[in-house]
């Protein structure tokens, strides 16, 4: 079992930055994938990004390539998404998840909601225009 506790969010202009952290607390986190969605208000929850268990890889979500990167601090047991040039459709509720990985799993990540077993309770980001 894990928790997630989400931070970092608030409102921004667009064009913007913000870093979100997730701070996990239970088992060994390094041994735990994890991964960023979001949604808006009256939308589905859609992926974000994704980290392997072992940092070594991370995959992004076509709208926010090249704007957001992940990243992981194992000893902090925490996980981050530094968000740039912050667009008004960025506007959602950030939610971080995490799945246990076993074997030979270090370097996978995924990219499914149902994929997830762990969730924190979100925290809001507001783009303005």
């Amino acid at each position: 079992q894990v928790q997630l506790v989400e931070s970092g969010g608030g409102l921004v202009q667009a064009g913007g930055s913000l870093r979100l952290s997730c701070a996990a607390s239970g088992r060994t986190f390094s041994l735990y994938a994890m991964g960023w969605f979001r949604q808006a208000l009256g939308k589905g929850r859609e992926f974000v990004a994704a980290i392997s268990a072992n940092g070594k890889r991370t995959y992004y979500a076509d709208s926010v390539k090249g704007r957001f990167t992940i990243s992981r601090d194992n000893a902090k047991n925490t996980v981050y998404l530094q968000m740039n040039s912050l667009k008004p459709e960025d506007t959602a509720v950030y939610y971080c998840a995490a799945r246990w990985i076993t074997g030979s799993g270090g370097s996978y990540y995924w990219t499914g909601e149902n994929e997830y077993p762990y969730w924190g309770q979100g925290t809001q980001v507001t783009v303005s225009s």
